[in-house]
C-alpha cells in the first residue's frame, strides 16, 4: 500500500510519542532456537575466517583467530574469551549435531580482530550503525535504507527518513557538533549500538538494533535517564544466577533475563509485565529499576523471575507503523509467550507460574488471564494497577497530581494546563459518538486505534468473571494510580474468595517507600522496591502449591 506524506509524519510522530513517553532459556532439547537469532558456529566462523575445533571429551567448541581464542560449552550462556568469562547473549545450543550461537555475538567478537596478531579492524555491524546514523542525520533516506533490514524499511520508508531527524531538531534543537558517546551490548535478539547525542539542550539516547545479518532492524530514541540507581540491600548475587533468553520468534521477538535461585529446583516462577510507555526489562525510570529489584528480591526467596524488554522499546518504529496497534499487542501477547517459555524451561515448576503486572501491566492482567487459554497461569499479581477504564484513569491521575501540587504549596498552573490537555483527550475517547470504526480526525495521542479499541474495557468487569487467584497490592502514596483505583478492585471483587488485597502507606508508583508526598519528582533520586512488598508477594506465591 502506498503511503502519503501525512502517513510519514504520523509514523514519525507516533514513534517519538512512544519513545519519549515517561509514565509513571530453554535448552536445545526443549526448543530449537529461531534461525533469525542463532546460527551454526561453523557457518558463522567460516564467514569470519575463524578456525573451529570440537573437543568431544570436554564437550566444548574452541574458536581461534589470530591471538583471540573463544571456548563455548553447549548449555551455557557464558564462554571464555582469552581466559575471561564473556556473556554469549543466549544459551549455546546443540541441535541435530550442530552447535548454535547468536550470530551477532560471534561477529562482535571476531570482526574486531584481524588474522595477523589481533590488530583492530572496523567492526562490520558497528560500522553499519555509524553509517546509518550519519545518513539519518543528513536526511538521506536512500542511503540509510542500504543499512536497514527489509522489516525496518517497511516500517520506516525512505520518504519518512528524509524528514525524520529534521523533525527532531525542530522540536529540540540542532545536533551538537561534539562526538557522541557510544556503547554496545548484545542480547538474545540484537546487537545494540547506542549513541548519546545532544539535541539543543536535551541529551538524547539513540539505540540502533542490528540483527544477525548486521542490518539495522529498528531504532529507539528517548531521553537519557538520570543516573544513580543503587542496588537494594536485599540483592544477594550469591543467591541467584541470570541468563539471557528470547521471548517469542520472528520480527517482534524480545530479549529478556531469567533470574534463577541457586539450587536444583523446580522453582515457582513469575513473569513481570511493565507499565505504560517504552520500557526496558528493568522498567528503568529515573534512578529506579523496579522490575530488576523485584527479580533479585524474589530470587533470594526461592522464586524464579522472567523479565524482558517491552515491544514498544525493542521494536519502536515497527510498532509505530502499525495502524491497528492494541493493548493486546503491547502487553498481553508477550506475557503469554513468556509464560509458555517458562513452561518448557528446566528448573521451573510448570504448575506454579505466576504473572505480576505493574501499572499498565496490572491494568492488562484480566486480559492476560483471559488469553491464557491453556490455564498455565497459577495466579496473578496486580502492582498499582488501574481498575477503571484507561481514559477515566487518566482523568483521575491528573486530578490527583494537581491536588498534590497545591497541597505542597507549589505553582499548580503548569500542572493544570497538562491536566486540561490530557482530560480533553480522555473526554474524546469517552465521547459515545466515537468508536474504533469512527475515530475523531487529528486525534492528538497516537496511535488513535489503541485508545478507541479498548474504550469499553474495564479491568474489574472482566476480573469479576474470572477464577484465577489474584493478589492486588497498592501504594497509598501513588498519584499515578490512586487509592480510588485500589478501592475499585476491592468493591468489584469482594465476592471472590480467591483475591487478596493490601496497601502500603508510604509506597509510591515505583513501588518504593517515600516519606514525602509523591508527585514523581522523587523518581530521580535512588530508590528501591519495598522489601515488605517483596516479602508479601513471595509468601503469597509460596502458599499456592
Amino acid at each position: 500500500m502506498k503511503k502519503n506524506p501525512k502517513t510519514f509524519r504520523n509514523i514519525a510522530a507516533a514513534s517519538l510519542a512512544l519513545a519519549l513517553t515517561v509514565p509513571g532459556a530453554a535448552s536445545a532439547a526443549e526448543t530449537a532456537p529461531a534461525e533469525a537469532a542463532y546460527a551454526p558456529v561453523r557457518d558463522a566462523a567460516a564467514k569470519l575466517g575463524v578456525q573451529v575445533r570440537w573437543d568431544q571429551a570436554a564437550h566444548t567448541v574452541t574458536l581461534t583467530k589470530g591471538d583471540t581464542m573463544l571456548v563455548l560449552t553447549p548449555g551455557k550462556a557464558q564462554g571464555l574469551l582469552n581466559g575471561k568469562t564473556v556473556q554469549v547473549g543466549g544459551t549455546v545450543q546443540l541441535v541435530s549435531g550442530k552447535t548454535l550461537v547468536p550470530a551477532a555475538f560471534l561477529s562482535g567478537i571476531f570482526s574486531e580482530t584481524s588474522g595477523t596478531g589481533g590488530g583492530k579492524e572496523p567492526v562490520a555491524s558497528k560500522n553499519a550503525a555509524d553509517l546509518f546514523l550519519q545518513a539519518l542525520e543528513a536526511g538521506n533516506g536512500a542511503k540509510a535504507a542500504e543499512y536497514m533490514s527489509p522489516a525496518f524499511q517497511k516500517a520506516l520508508p525512505v520518504q519518512a527518513i528524509n524528514a525524520l531527524w529534521g523533525n527532531y531538531e525542530q522540536m529540540y534543537g540542532k545536533t551538537s557538533s561534539n562526538p557522541p558517546v557510544q556503547t554496545e551490548r548484545t542480547d538474545a535478539v540484537y546487537r545494540n549500538v547506542s549513541y548519546m547525542l545532544q539535541l539543543g539542550q536535551v541529551p538524547v539516547n539513540v539505540t540502533l538494533r542490528l540483527n544477525a545479518d548486521g542490518k539495522v532492524d529498528d531504532m529507539y530514541l528517548g531521553p537519557v535517564s538520570a543516573a544513580g540507581y543503587q542496588k537494594p540491600t536485599y540483592d544477594n548475587p550469591a543467591a541467584y544466577t541470570e541468563q539471557e533468553v528470547r521471548i517469542g520468534n520472528g520480527e517482534m521477538a524480545l530479549p529478556g533475563t531469567l533470574t534463577l535461585p541457586q539450587g536444583e529446583g523446580p522453582f515457582p516462577a513469575v513473569v513481570l509485565v511493565h507499565g505504560s510507555g517504552p520500557q526496558d526489562r528493568d522498567s528503568s525510570m529515573g534512578a529506579a529499576k523496579p522490575l530488576r529489584d523485584l527479580a533479585v528480591g524474589l530470587a533470594a526467596k526461592g522464586i524464579a523471575v522472567l523479565r524482558y524488554d517491552k515491544v514498544t522499546y525493542e521494536h519502536t518504529f515497527k510498532v509505530a507503523s502499525d495502524p491497528k496497534f492494541t493493548l493486546k499487542k503491547e502487553s498481553v501477547d508477550d506475557a503469554v509467550s513468556a509464560v509458555k517459555l517458562l513452561k518448557r524451561t528446566s528448573k521451573i515448576d510448570a504448575d506454579r507460574i505466576f504473572v505480576a503486572g505493574h501499572s499498565q501491566g496490572g491494568f492488562a492482567m484480566p486480559l492476560i488471564i483471559d488469553a491464557d487459554q491453556d490455564h498455565d497461569v497459577a495466579g496473578a499479581i496486580v502492582l498499582s494497577g488501574p481498575s477503571l477504564g484507561f481514559a477515566d484513569t487518566l482523568i483521575d491521575q491528573q486530578q490527583e497530581l494537581v491536588a498534590r501540587v497545591k497541597k505542597l504549596g507549589q505553582d499548580a498552573a503548569p500542572y493544570e494546563q497538562q491536566a486540561a490537555a490530557w482530560t480533553g483527550i480522555a473526554k474524546l475517547v469517552n465521547d459515545p459518538q466515537y468508536t474504533v470504526d469512527h475515530m475523531p480526525e487529528n486525534f492528538p495521542a497516537s496511535p488513535a486505534y489503541w485508545w478507541f479499541e479498548q474504550k469499553n474495557y474495564k479491568p474489574v468487569d472482566l476480573a469479576a468473571k474470572q477464577h484465577t487467584p489474584m493478589l492486588i497490592l497498592q501504594g497509598e502514596n501513588d498519584w499515578q494510580v490512586t487509592m480510588k483505583q485500589f478501592n475499585g478492585w476491592k468493591n468489584a471483587l469482594q465476592t471472590r474468595s480467591d483475591v487478596e488485597f493490601k496497601s502500603y502507606p508510604k509506597m509510591n508508583h515505583v513501588l518504593a517507600d517515600y516519606g514525602g508526598l509523591s508527585i514523581g519528582t522523587e523518581y530521580a533520586a535512588p530508590s528501591n522496591v519495598s522489601a515488605e512488598l517483596i516479602s508479601d508477594m513471595a509468601a503469597w506465591i509460596q502458599k499456592h502449591k
